[in-house]
């Protein structure tokens, strides 16, 4: 095959915040000598992202996001592109206060808290040419529904892996009753969590590492030294952001519009284009169209009001701008959860199903690793010839269990990759 082979590879510990994990520099580190030695891959064509040395290019959201677009526009028909993350991941409950707006946005989470949602990774392989394969491994939680809308070839919610879940993964967008009573109850527990009140979920209490709990593993001890969640739980997250802004008004209706406040034009796509339908929202209220604004803004019109107040105190047309840029062909489109075609070109390996949580582990003697990257690495040294994704995703999770862990790995791609050779 002679096709280009090039990697971006991203490893965020968040050294010195309440955050900090241990395994994802060592994450990176080893799969840099794997696409070297075994993969065949120039050490020139691999870009690496880590927060290990602050007088380097830092894994930001621009940064990543750069680096991504860069490893996409330069591929051509035959290439091999891969990208690895270790690292946090997030779930953005709904803010628009629309009764259909009811499932989340899974995240990842650089060092900055500027989050890449699971929409701007389908926009991102949906620019990869025929012909081309993208391989992503993202070993960080809620990263089952990573690359929105690619069909789920190993998860919880195929008929092979039913009996083996503890109970099928119940997605708040699905329309039944039961998803929105559970989306209701995560969306207060969320709301305590920015307080600073932690509810246990007493349904997952059982569960070891790697769970659906987003706090429960903390700094627990694990049968291999210490396991630490890799799920950045909302209070955190807003946290982290009150810090980083100086602001003590940011609550779980509000991170988008945090976010868009504190990034700008560097912001997620799919956050810009919330604030663009926001602000659409916001001037149908003030007009008195659909019954007044505090009907059009739902559930968050108050926040949002205040928010939008403020920023339009100064210039619309310049505090708007990245947002006013955005092409937004439906206010779906802005919606948490929402669902598109699938690309074709792309192949995603996650840690866990999009309501579970990985493991960042250390053992007794030190060594530190994310649970799927270091299956991963296990894996293939043990078999030196081709390893295809669903043999790789099977023995992972194989692995991941006998080691006591409840994440199960999933493989989200085309029919016709499930048995393709993994990354080359």
């Amino acid at each position: 095959m002679g096709g280009r082979k090039r990697a971006l590879l991203v490893g965020i510990n968040y050294p010195g915040t309440k955050a900090e994990l241990k395994g994802c520099h060592n994450d990176v580190d080893r799969m840099y000598r794997c696409l070297v030695d075994r993969f065949g891959f120039d050490e020139g064509d691999i870009r690496v992202l880590t927060d290990k040395d602050r007088s380097s290019p830092q894994p930001t959201g621009a940064n990543i996001r750069s680096a991504l677009a860069r490893l996409v526009s330069d591929a051509r028909p035959g290439d091999f592109l891969f990208f690895h993350y270790s690292g946090h991941g997030t779930r953005l409950p709904a803010e628009t206060g629309q009764r259909d707006d009811t499932g989340y946005d899974e995240c990842i989470v650089p060092s900055d808290m500027n989050l890449i949602t699971d929409q701007d990774f389908r926009e991102l392989v949906q620019k990869v040419p025929d012909g081309c394969l993208f391989t992503i491994v993202s070993d960080s939680c809620h990263s089952g529904g990573l690359l929105d809308s690619a069909k789920e070839q190993i998860g919880n919610s195929t008929k092979q892996n039913k009996t083996q879940s503890r109970e099928p993964e119940e997605r708040p967008d699905s329309g039944s009753g039961s998803g929105f009573r559970s989306f209701l109850k995560e969306t207060v527990r969320d709301v305590f969590e920015s307080e600073g009140i932690h509810i246990p979920h007493s349904r997952h209490g059982h569960s070891q590492y790697g769970g659906d709990d987003q706090d429960e593993a903390y700094g627990q001890s694990s049968r291999d030294g210490r396991t630490k969640n890799r799920s950045l739980p909302l209070s955190t997250l807003i946290e982290m952001l009150k810090e980083q802004t100086g602001k003590d008004d940011i609550d779980v209706g509000s991170i988008r519009m945090t976010l868009f406040n504190i990034f700008g034009d560097d912001a997620s796509p799919k956050i810009k284009k919330f604030m663009k339908v926001m602000l659409g929202k916001f001037h149908q209220g003030q007009s008195g169209e659909h019954g007044g604004s505090g009907g059009v803004m739902g559930m968050v019109g108050a926040l949002a009001q205040e928010f939008l107040k403020a920023k339009l105190e100064g210039n619309e047309e310049e505090a708007f701008k990245p947002a006013l840029e955005q092409e937004v062909h439906s206010v779906d489109e802005v919606y948490a959860g929402t669902k598109a075609w699938a690309p074709n070109n792309g192949i995603l390996i996650s840690g866990c199903q999009t309501n579970q949580t990985s493991a960042d582990a250390t053992t007794p003697q030190g060594v530190s690793f994310g649970a799927l990257s270091n299956a991963i690495q296990s894996i293939l040294s043990d078999k030196h010839g081709k390893v295809t994704n669903k043999d790789l995703v099977m023995k992972a999770r194989e692995m991941l269990a006998k080691q006591g862990y409840t994440q199960q790995p999933g493989l989200y791609c085309s029919d016709e990759h499930v048995h393709v050779a993994f990354i080359c």
